[in-house]
């Protein structure tokens, strides 16, 4: 506040000023004049803007001291922006259109200077200098059409005085002799004030509150100040003040309230209307400072039950400053939830390192928001100082606006944080990565760098958990986090398939699927070496130096713009797999023993086969319980020694053996047999349990079709063989023509079902899978392979679930089949009994002629005639009802075959349909079979 004119006039030996008389007024305007100091600059602008003579100035100037020198707490307008706008509206509100122009214009001048600094200040102070309406100015007082010509009628409150009166001179004289002001308010408090010049300063012993505009006036009608618009200019008044020739403002801070019966019904006003004073703002950035650090303070506290911080409603704090303050305690608010989330979690066993290293992330957010703290407490500390009952402020001290700038990035940071804890509670390992890496992709630079930061806090337990898995086989995992599980209770021999799997929950999202495959296939090609293969060999990339150098934590969420770590990974991968396969094929012959399958269990070594078929054509028509392992043994080992096998290795001919299934009521050694292969080490990964069942169940259908093929050929040798011995017979030739004809629809089926399994279904998938073996880059991938090319084979081969129903049809004319070898085989024998028979008789008539005696007898004749007669009139008839009852049945069997192959959904299967039928020979006993084989109306058969 400017220095009193009066204490000026004291230093340089002059009398006191009378300021409620006027016969000093000559040496007053003579003092203002040659003052240095802001009272004498105050004294000469009102001159200035008066020009009027000093008897005239007196009350003026008076105003203008006296509405600088009112004090109050209230926030100060610091927008310059905002007080020209108010102005402009409150000129254009009184149809002022050229007024409110020319200031725009004005206003634009002065923002081109450099002379004043704060123009802000001297806005809101000719904003609050302004009359609000001619009834509130008094009339014989000429500072009010003074100021309302120099302000161009621009907004001002209303501050009118009346003529100094003789007791209002009395009491000014006394304040000046004691150098100090009482301003009293009758039913409010009382405010002491101190340093203010004693010409300026004024005591009021019968003042009252002008309840209609929150003024304060004496009884003579004089206004002293305005709680809020002219305190404001007080404050604004110091900027244009000597600063460094005055110590500062001195504002009270504590009084005593004494409440008046009248302002206590008053209870729904406002602190100012009801009197209570406004705290200062040191009070209150004390409070603010509390709140951002989780305290309760004198008048702002958390409020209990419901989470959030609440202002004492006694408070003497305006609307505007308490939106303000609780605006600024929603960062304190943040604080405290992210602060009680480290607490909370810092004694959490189970959170993981992954969430350990989140705490000290936002640990570590919080140690720069304590420095924050640390700073603002500082400033505050160096800015307010108390004496007594008053706090000297200086200027450049902490405000609440300059706390709002201040804490913008604080309270960005802080709202990020929490949001963070929100999307992160209760997740731990990868998928808290997951979480944090999606907010990375955010606009807002400072929100991406600190997700960035926290991310790489985070992420570093899960690249050192995947270093030492891709480099050295090693799962360091205490919590479960990593996204490479292990079972430690499965087996070496199962440690490729069974030990070590995915957790897809918790692989990151900034790692691709592949990728986290490609980690998890590294780590068990090591493992794999080490206790499968007992190959400790070291298994590094020849620039292992170079990338791991190169990655880096960050590299691994930041592949768009870093692609180091997939670098890294490349290539020990590559360096594992391909020394895994090299170990697979070089040491432990994988693609001879893939070739042992193919020929014994496939059935593709031809001679072998057929040789162990002839072989075991009297062994296996036994009984399934008269069989014996080691007989079947030897006969395999006389295949092998009689074929081209005894030529294979060693190994794999050790690995050959016989195994018999679980025999059921009335099988036959057909049905139970079965050939096997052992497996074991490092090739039972590929050769697992399953694979090996697929190729058991493939043996036993590849077994039984050869088994077809074998009868058919050896009922055509038999046809050759026996028609031309029982062409003698009586009514034989058409059951033989019968016979050819069925033999032959038989033997046309068997081929095209044999070629069709042989060529299109094993050489084809055969093909393939040699084709992916040599292009396989690991190990999952050669084992992928295999299990698709069996998948392929056990498909097409009619032995998966969906073909199920036409796999029982072909067994079914398979059965046919052997009943029909059967039939034949019974009709050859009893026509042979007939001939034989016939010879008989024959060579005993020939034998007893040459004795001399007669050759047969007519008992022995008529025994011979019946005989030959029951061969005719039963055995040949029942054999053709046979016949004709079986060829019934085989044409509706194939027939059923055809409509539900020619429905199926593999193609290759279609075509079987037609082959099966090229001249059309079912589908002409058949109408169904007219439709079912065009594409367009193929429908499904109805059983």
């Amino acid at each position: 506040m400017p220095v009193s004119h009066q204490n000026a006039l004291r230093e340089d030996g002059k009398s006191n000023l009378n300021v409620g008389g006027t016969s000093n007024n000559n040496d007053m305007s003579d003092g203002m004049a040659s003052g240095t100091t802001s009272a004498a600059l105050v004294y000469k602008l009102c001159s200035h803007i008066i020009g009027l003579s000093s008897d005239v100035l007196t009350p003026s100037y008076q105003l203008a001291l006296r509405t600088l020198s009112c004090i109050s707490t209230a926030a100060i307008e610091s927008d310059e922006f905002e007080v020209s706008e108010k102005i402009k509206k409150r000129l254009v509100k009184e149809k002022k259109e050229e007024d409110a122009v020319r200031f725009a214009e004005l206003h634009q001048k002065l923002k081109g200077s450099i002379v004043l600094k704060n123009r802000w200040a001297v806005l809101c102070f000719l904003y609050n200098l302004t009359g609000l309406s001619n009834k509130y100015q008094t009339k014989n007082g000429p500072h009010g059409f003074c100021f309302a010509k120099f302000t161009m009628t621009s907004p001002l409150r209303n501050v009118g005085f009346t003529n100094t009166s003789k007791s209002y001179s009395n009491q000014q004289s006394r304040a000046v002799s004691t150098g100090k002001s009482l301003c009293t308010r009758t039913g409010s408090e009382k405010m002491v004030f101190t340093s203010l010049p004693s010409s300026y300063q004024l005591t009021h012993s019968g003042g009252s509150v002008d309840q209609g505009h929150g003024n304060l006036t004496d009884s003579g009608n004089g206004s002293v100040c305005s709680n809020s618009s002219s305190s404001r200019v007080a404050h604004m008044a110091a900027l244009f003040s000597d600063r460094e020739k005055l110590e500062g403002i001195l504002v009270p801070v504590t009084t005593k309230k004494v409440i008046s019966s009248q302002v206590q019904k008053q209870g729904s006003r406002t602190s100012n209307e009801l009197g209570v004073p406004l705290l200062p703002e040191s009070i209150l950035l004390r409070e603010v400072l509390f709140a951002f650090q989780g305290i309760d303070g004198k008048f702002i506290k958390m409020q209990p039950g419901k989470d959030k911080f609440h202002i004492d409603s006694k408070a003497g704090i305006c609307g505007q400053v308490r939106r303000q303050l609780l605006r600024l305690t929603e960062l304190g608010w943040m604080y405290n939830k992210v602060d009680k989330f480290c607490e909370s979690q810092s004694y959490n066993k189970t959170l993981g390192l992954v969430g350990q290293s989140f705490v000290a992330a936002l640990q570590e957010e919080l140690s720069e928001y304590y420095r924050l703290l640390a700073v603002l407490e500082s400033q505050l500390h160096n800015d307010v100082s108390t004496e007594g009952t008053y706090v000297s402020t200086r200027s450049g001290s902490l405000t609440l606006h300059q706390l709002v700038v201040w804490t913008l990035d604080p309270f960005v940071r802080m709202k990020q944080l929490a949001a963070l804890i929100d999307s992160c509670h209760g997740q731990k390992g990868g998928a808290l990565a997951s979480t944090l890496y999606s907010y990375l992709h955010h606009a807002d630079p400072s929100i991406h760098g600190l997700v960035r930061h926290v991310l790489s806090v985070v992420v570093q337990p899960i690249y050192k958990m995947l270093s030492h898995w891709i480099f050295s086989g090693e799962l360091e995992d205490m919590y479960h986090e990593f996204f490479v599980a292990v079972n430690p209770s499965v087996p070496n021999t199962s440690l490729w398939h069974e030990k070590y799997s995915l957790r897809k929950t918790m692989v990151p999202s900034f790692l691709s699927l592949s990728q986290a495959k490609k980690v998890l296939c590294t780590g068990k090609a090591i493992n794999f070496l080490r206790m499968v293969c007992h190959d400790h060999t070291s298994v590094r990339p020849r620039d292992e130096q170079t990338v791991r150098a190169d990655a880096s934590t960050e590299s691994l969420f930041n592949q768009d713009q870093d692609s180091d770590f997939q670098r890294l990974l490349e290539a020990i991968y590559k360096e594992t797999s391909c020394h895994v396969l090299k170990s697979m094929f070089a040491h432990y012959k994988f693609t001879d023993h893939l070739l042992a399958m193919r020929r014994y269990l496939l059935l593709g070594q031809g001679d072998f086969i057929r040789h162990l078929m002839d072989l075991l054509h009297e062994e296996l028509p036994k009984s399934a319980n008269m069989l014996y392992l080691h007989n079947l043994s030897g006969i395999l080992e006389s295949a092998i020694r009689a074929t081209n096998a005894q030529f294979d290795s060693p190994d794999i001919l050790q690995r050959l053996d016989v195994r018999l299934l679980e025999a059921s009521v009335g099988d036959s050694g057909w049905d139970v047999f079965s050939l096997d292969y052992h497996v074991d080490g490092p090739i039972g990964t590929v050769f697992t349990p399953q694979c090996m069942n697929a190729y058991l169940r493939l043996f036993n259908a590849l077994w039984r079709s050869k088994r077809m093929e074998y009868i058919l050929s050896g009922m055509w040798q038999a046809q050759m063989t026996y028609s031309r011995l029982l062409r003698t017979l009586p009514g034989v030739l058409p059951i033989l023509h019968y016979c050819h004809f069925i033999l032959s629809e038989m033997v046309h089926f068997v081929q095209q079902v044999q070629y069709y399994i042989t060529f299109e279904v094993m050489e084809c998938s055969w093909a393939e899978l040699q084709q992916k073996v040599v292009s396989a880059d690991d190990l999952d991938q050669l084992i992928a392979a295999h299990e698709a090319f069996l998948d392929c084979i056990i498909t097409r081969a009619l032995l998966d679930e969906q073909s199920k129903d036409v796999m029982t049809q072909l067994c079914a004319i398979y059965d046919l089949i052997s009943k029909f070898q059967d039939i034949q085989t019974e009709f050859w024998q009893q026509g042979l009994d007939e001939i034989a028979a016939n010879k008989a008789l024959e060579s005993q008539v020939n034998a007893k002629t040459e004795m001399g005696k007669w050759g047969v007898t007519e008992a022995e004749l008529e025994v011979r005639r019946q005989k030959q007669l029951e061969f005719k009139k039963k055995t040949v008839p029942t054999t053709k009802a046979q016949l004709c009852v079986l060829a019934s049945s085989y044409q509706d069997m194939v027939q059923k075959f055809l409509l539900m192959i020619a429905d199926h959904t593999d193609p290759n299967l279609r075509f079987l349909s037609f082959r099966l039928d090229f001249n059309e020979h079912y589908k002409s006993r058949n109408s169904r079979l007219q439709t079912s084989f065009t594409y367009q109306h193929r429908r499904r058969y109805v059983k």
